[in-house]
């Protein structure tokens, strides 16, 4: 089951500090509770609600198989992004957003597979025959693929939805996601538009207890969805042997049936073997 969201966690995390109320967006209004020494306060009540809206939303996502992509190259961000998506084995984007990784999306998996064939090339030998300087290289372009692109190499197709800290600063992403329909999860400060993002969780994207703590719930919702989704694999594979088993003992009784019926009973033959005898 899913961590269930806790006002007071949330308070001790820093999540209800806002930006300088000059600062501000105001579409963030609704979710304003008021401010204080010239910063606006979250109302994190709104915060909790939001968390358990986008929490019910991943766990569906998760239980269908689809993937989900954490994206943050915030500075306070980057490592705990790459925590919690490794926690459910999800992709994630920690160091820079390439342009065009969704709506370019071919491009960026010839760039994976660039990775793989390079891999190849140094199990098969190919690698030694090129020159010193190709060799160099080639290492050099491995390392900048495996920096920026290693952590979605298993990102086979499109994700489902996205994970964004910072919509400010990860705004590429984010549009590339809006203009593809791929719903998007994101904690959403007070100088931020709520409007740009499916599921805004208003809460301080800044602080790292702050955006540690909003992510462990929605990590925990999708470790969730994915619990289901095992025990739904577990029960069909189940369910499958059982039916092979019931077939193959139906085969088996089909046959027993057919050898009896083909093997002559004891008292027919009596009755064939006594009218020979009176002919």
């Amino acid at each position: 089951m899913a961590k269930k969201v806790e006002i007071k966690d949330l308070l001790e995390s820093g999540a209800h500090f806002g930006h300088l109320t000059k600062k501000w967006n105001p579409n963030m209004a609704p979710y304003i509770y008021g401010k204080k020494n010239g910063i606006h306060i979250i109302n994190l009540y709104k915060t909790a609600a939001k968390i358990e809206e986008a929490q019910k939303a991943l766990k569906q996502i998760a239980s269908a198989g689809r993937k989900i992509l954490y994206v943050s190259t915030k500075k306070q961000a980057k490592g705990i992004i790459a925590d919690q998506a490794q926690k459910v084995k999800m992709p994630y984007i920690a160091e820079r957003w390439p342009g065009g990784m969704l709506t370019n999306f071919v491009t960026i998996r010839k760039a994976i597979k660039k990775m793989a064939a390079i891999d190849k090339m140094k199990k098969d030998g190919t690698f030694e025959t090129l020159s010193k300087k190709e060799r160099l290289q080639t290492d050099r372009l491995r390392a900048k693929l495996e920096k920026n692109l290693g952590s979605i190499v298993d990102m086979t197709r499109l994700p489902a939805a996205l994970i964004v800290v910072d919509i400010n600063k990860e705004h590429v992403a984010v549009a590339e996601a809006n203009k593809l329909g791929i719903p998007v999860f994101a904690l959403v400060d007070t100088n931020t538009d709520p409007r740009k993002v499916t599921f805004p969780i208003p809460a301080n994207d800044d602080a790292s207890k702050s955006i540690e703590l909003v992510l462990s719930y929605l990590t925990d919702a999708i470790a969730e969805g994915l619990d289901i989704r095992k025990q739904e694999k577990e029960r069909a594979k189940a369910e499958k042997e059982a039916a092979k088993m019931m077939k193959e003992k139906a085969e088996q009784d089909a046959k027993v049936e057919d050898k009896k019926e083909e093997k002559p009973e004891e008292s027919d033959t009596k009755e064939v073997k006594e009218d020979k005898k009176e002919d």
